[in-house]
């Protein structure tokens, strides 16, 4: 009986085409972070030119690094190959723009959904993904 079930849960497993991913960021904690060295190993130059067209960039910076993790936390659930900051891009069509999520092709067959939301204290980010199957 008990190798059955471990039998099921690993074809669930494997079946699994959705993921969820969130995280959240107390701005403060993450401006000790923030320097050029950080900006330049984590963001894409179009990350940082959006965050930087903002007078308040740190929240930018915070909530972009906080979609970052979540879709990174989202996709390692159903993809174990190596997965480097830039090669995760938050894009917005407008300033202030709904946030979406570009990938490299290999990574193509995850359809991803993102919200960010901010206060002067927190930035908190989710991230759903969904294999196309």
């Amino acid at each position: 009986m008990k190798n059955e079930l471990e039998i099921s849960v690993s074809e669930i497993i494997a079946q699994r085409t959705f993921a969820v991913g969130n995280d959240l960021v107390h701005i403060e904690n993450f401006k000790l972070s923030l320097n050029k060295l950080f900006k330049n190993k984590v963001y894409t130059p179009n990350e940082i030119a959006y965050c930087e067209s903002f007078s308040d960039s740190l929240q930018r910076y915070a909530s972009t690094w906080a979609a970052k993790e979540a879709v990174y936390k989202a996709i390692k659930q159903l993809d174990p190959t190596p997965l480097g900051w830039k090669k995760i891009e938050i894009s917005r069509a407008k300033k202030a723009g709904v946030p979406t999520v570009v990938l490299p092709a290999h990574l193509s067959k995850y359809e991803l959904s993102l919200t960010i939301s901010h206060d002067a204290e927190y930035t908190w980010a989710l991230a759903l993904i969904h294999a196309i199957v």
